[in-house]
């Protein structure tokens, strides 16, 4: 079942404060929202989540991995994330047990949606967990792909599309991991890859809105999760037209 994830409907119930910014729940459990006595997701298993991280100017994300796939996504501000300087927006995408940062936020700070296809516990910092990273070798190599910024259209550069179009920002591998970015005429339809070729796709709404299957209309930073036995997302622009991303996760054992 695809899943959505109104943006205005999150920051009005999910977002709560950290000791450096706030912290937005868009889809899925994460370790901040788990309560006690809950189940904890199986690791190996396909379980999406996404959430919105934003962080005061001069923060600072020490370098870490996870055990899951994922995408970053930077969506406002303007920082490092590790050697690559980043602004909106922005996809950084790393394979499990792959070692990235620092994210350092610059003088306006920095915002990035996190999308990953399966749980995380949270993140191991290095240089304590270098042990289990090399452990890990075993299974995971390390990947990272990049693309950005692409700064979302304006309001006349919708106004002024001629045609719908979908490229790629990130080549799509053997694995199936790979972005799509759709800029779609005012009421046009658009329909992203087939997502069985993959291990789960996030869209997110970077300018305009959308509505899924005659659904309400998804305001800008509004997300999508489409699993990989569904039907590839055919999804309509609003009024104003549609700037959205399509990020597809890498098959895995589990899909």
């Amino acid at each position: 079942m695809i899943l959505t994830a109104d943006s205005a409907v999150a920051q009005r119930t999910s977002r709560r404060k950290t000791a450096n910014g706030w912290h937005t729940t868009f889809i899925g459990q994460n370790r901040n929202t788990l309560q006690e006595g809950d189940p904890v997701p199986a690791s190996d298993c396909l379980y999406p989540m996404a959430f919105l991280v934003e962080k005061e100017p001069g923060a600072v994300v020490h370098p870490h991995f996870h055990q899951a796939d994922q995408y970053q996504v930077i969506v406002q501000g303007t920082g490092r994330l590790g050697i690559h300087d980043v602004a909106s927006v922005a996809v950084h995408y790393t394979d499990a047990y792959s070692a990235y940062g620092p994210i350092v936020a610059a003088e306006e700070g920095v915002a990035w949606f996190t999308l990953r296809n399966a749980w995380d516990p949270g993140a191991r910092y290095m240089p304590d967990n270098r042990r289990q990273l090399r452990e890990a070798r075993a299974k995971y190599h390390h990947r990272e792909a990049t693309c950005g910024p692409l700064p979302p259209l304006t309001g006349p550069e919708l106004a002024s599309l001629t045609a719908t179009t979908g490229v790629a920002v990130i080549a799509e591998t053997a694995d199936g991991l790979g972005t799509w970015r759709y800029t779609v005429q005012a009421h046009d339809f658009a329909t992203g890859p087939d997502p069985s070729r993959g291990g789960g796709q996030f869209w997110l709404v970077n300018a305009g809105s959308v509505a899924v299957d005659g659904g309400a209309l998804l305001p800008v930073q509004s997300c999508i999760f489409v699993a990989p036995h569904d039907t590839a997302l055919r999804l309509q622009a609003g009024p104003a037209g549609a700037d959205v991303l399509c990020m597809q996760f890498p098959k895995r054992a589990c899909d």
